[in-house]
């Protein structure tokens, strides 16, 4: 059978099969594992100083903010926030560059 004999018969009504390949389920998006933010008490700084920072570098408002800079001072830690783990650590550094001590645990 000749390379033409071969074509004309698959146009003449053939069926033509078509290679296809499993495609793999996608597994549904998986969440990460939680973390909290832990400002510590600070009695260098400024309370004002302090809440700025909150306002700034999270997204709690100012009132949020004097909640937890006070909850900080009369126990010695508040939560500012639970997010996942590398955004915790960026928050982390930020309030250190501000001389602010803050921790992270999971959560």
């Amino acid at each position: 059978m000749s390379d033409n004999q071969n074509h004309a018969s698959v146009e003449s009504g053939g069926a033509v099969a078509v290679e296809t390949k499993a495609v793999p389920k996608k597994r549904p998006p998986q969440l990460l594992p939680p973390f909290k933010v832990l400002l510590h008490n600070d009695d260098v700084n400024d309370i004002l100083f302090v809440v700025e920072s909150i306002v700034m570098l999270t997204p709690l408002n100012e009132q949020d903010a004097v909640e937890r800079m006070k909850e900080a001072h009369e126990t010695g830690v508040a939560l500012l926030m639970t997010t996942h783990r590398e955004r915790a650590e960026l928050i982390q550094q930020q309030f250190s560059s501000r001389g602010l001590t803050v921790t992270i645990e999971p959560a």
